[in-house]
């Protein structure tokens, strides 16, 4: 019998292959002592409670030590999810992160009352203290955005009890995050190779690329007969997180929770109906792209199982992490010599967590604060996707090195709204790159069908996510309960008008609600389609060398929270309050169809 391949201990991976958290703390230690100094600085927040009003230079002493006990914080609590993730078994980390969220909540309640009693003031006050004390200037914006909000800040006290309820309030997510990355138990499964395999969410996403179909299904049945056990506890971890969020939205008189989440960066709600309309009315594109992909394979019937399949059998390029870091570098040449300055010192000086370890956290996401590194985790192996997740990550610490370093702390970082943009930008850009490049026939259909499927994935499959995140919540605050059949019965409606009648409606998709992360993050997903439909226009006017457009596009990098999304995005070229944007996104797919389509049957002669 052969040995069932196990994932390393954390312990077991070259340290080159790991990041290098050193550069926030140099050990745990040094993690306590700053930990010990914050909860010092938390105490004397009260004594700037009630000096608003006091003049301007009381307005700002009280509004830098606010900022500065932020900053601190956020630093450390990068450490401590930072280490969490790279081992989520290890009870020393979950130790310091709980130690770092619990800070996070008794910080967000110690300066609560800031907003409510800067509101109590008049614009006219305000104002006047700008005219007064030229240091005020830089916080101009920050302080607009405040203002804009002042019908949904609440009476200091009531500010105070909603901030120390922030680890209530997170606790759905933390219950998700612990029970799906540590404590769900997989079964071992066969690869293609007939070697046995201990499943984990890494391992699942490569076996589900498998070229043999029955390593596809085992994986896909092994996997959703885990969530199957567990579907009840998972209906109602997702249930309280909406709830959670309807109740702070009513709290703070939204109309609803949507409205909420969108009107911090001032996105109008219309962006998100937009969105699921225009991609409802090109669904038959996607079910164009399923029946191809139906004949391709051979199939009698198509499970959801085949849709992540390369179409035209093994990858005929695969790319180790070392020749993938030399190709990203190649590939954005495009973005300037500014722009891969920082992709080189990413490469050289251990941003990047490489490989998965036993209890890793699973994905790949990019992550830092304003004084850290802009770290990047990944599960690498070495299938083509996995080079166009480093762009896509790179994206985002690029943006975030950008941001952090042309703008002050008060406009460190981006939305989310933004972020996607600048990561769906560099896949695309890497996309143009290979087709170009690339002269063997069924590497440009390979890479084509990556495209096709990397669309599917980023525009058809999250809006289909913040279809059904607004049907959640728009039943919820119906009083509906979210009961795991109740969810399972409406996804599995949802799933099959998306991917069409080329594909089956198998049982297991009636779960996938289970297992999705972004479902706790509070109307996040409908970013990743924007952002790639938005990248689209970019990558495209980039490329052409349209006059200003990288300069442009680099401004939008350096801009941070400097300036509300929608309109950072008309200076770099793009108004997302329209749907030509998405319409271009929608064009550009059909056009990659007609091409592999082509290709296909000039391979088949």
């Amino acid at each position: 019998m052969s040995e069932t391949k196990q994932l390393p201990a954390r312990e077991s991976i070259p340290v080159e292959k790991t990041w290098d958290l050193t550069k926030i703390y140099a050990d745990d230690a040094a993690f306590d002592i700053e930990f010990q100094e914050i909860q010092a600085q938390v105490k004397e927040a009260s004594r700037y409670q009630g000096t608003l009003a006091d003049g301007p230079q009381a307005f700002l002493a009280a509004l830098e030590f606010v900022l500065d006990l932020s900053r601190r914080l956020e630093k450390l609590y990068v450490y401590s999810h930072l280490k969490n993730d790279q081992d989520t078994a290890n009870t020393t980390y979950q130790g310091l992160y709980a130690k770092a969220s619990s800070l996070v909540a008794q910080v967000s309640e110690a300066v609560a009352w800031f907003d409510p009693e800067l509101l109590t003031m008049s614009d006219e006050t305000i104002w006047g203290y700008f005219d007064q004390e030229p240091k005020l200037a830089v916080y101009r914006h920050m302080i607009e955005k405040t203002i804009n909000e002042r019908p949904h800040v609440l009476p200091a006290d009531q500010e105070a009890l909603l901030a120390g309820a922030g680890e209530i309030f997170g606790a759905p997510g933390n219950i998700f995050s612990v029970l799906n990355n540590a404590d769900l138990d997989f079964p071992v499964v066969e690869d293609e190779n007939g070697e046995k395999v201990q499943l984990s969410h890494g391992v699942y996403g490569e076996l589900m690329e498998s070229t043999d179909r029955s390593v596809r299904e085992a994986a896909f049945k092994g996997l959703y007969g885990v969530y199957e056990q567990f579907r009840n506890t998972f209906a109602q971890t997702l249930s309280t997180n909406i709830k959670a969020h309807n109740f702070k939205a009513k709290a703070r008189k939204y109309d609803s929770a949507r409205q909420a989440a969108l009107s911090a960066n001032h996105i109008p709600e219309s962006v998100y109906d937009t969105l699921v309309d225009v991609v409802n009315q090109h669904l038959p594109l996607l079910h164009r792209y399923m029946a191809l992909r139906k004949r391709l394979l051979a199939v009698d019937t198509l499970h959801m199982y085949d849709v992540y399949t390369p179409i035209l059998g093994e990858a005929p390029i695969r790319y180790t992490y070392e020749e993938a870091v030399e190709k990203a570098k190649e590939a954005l040449k495009p973005l300037g010599e500014e722009y891969l300055a920082v992709v080189e010192e990413a490469f050289s000086n251990r941003w990047i967590d490489v490989v998965e370890n036993k209890g890793k956290r699973s994905g790949a996401y990019s992550s830092g604060a304003y004084d850290t590194l802009p770290y990047i985790l990944m599960n690498w192996n070495d299938r083509l996707d996995q080079l166009f997740t480093l762009v896509h990550e790179m994206g985002h610490s690029v943006h975030s090195y950008f941001t952090r370093n042309n703008q002050p702390y008060a406009y460190g970082d981006y939305s989310i709204f933004l972020a996607e943009i600048a990561s769906t930008t560099n896949e695309n850009i890497l996309t143009e790159y290979m087709l170009q490049t690339e002269t063997d026939s069924r590497v440009k259909a390979y890479v084509l069908n990556h495209f096709l499927d990397g669309f599917k994935g980023t525009i058809f499959r999250q809006t289909q996510f913040a279809e059904f995140e607004h049907f959640m919540h728009v039943e919820d605050a119906k009083g509906t309960p979210l009961t795991s059949e109740f969810l399972s019965e409406n996804y599995a409606e949802l799933n099959a008008k998306y991917y069409g009648p080329s594909v089956e409606k198998d049982p297991e998709i009636r779960l996938e609600w289970s297992r999705i992360p972004h479902f706790y993050y509070n109307y996040y997903v409908y970013q990743y389609s924007t952002g790639f439909s938005a990248a689209s226009a970019l990558a495209k006017k980039i490329l052409a060398g349209e006059p200003d457009a990288l300069t442009n596009y680099l401004n939008y990098l350096k801009a941070g929270r400097s300036d509300y999304p929608i309109e950072v995005m008309k200076k770099a070229g793009v108004d997302m309050t329209k749907a030509d944007y998405i319409e271009d996104a929608m064009k550009v797919f059909e056009q990659r169809l007609n091409e592999l389509e082509a290709l296909v049957k000039e391979i088949e002669a």
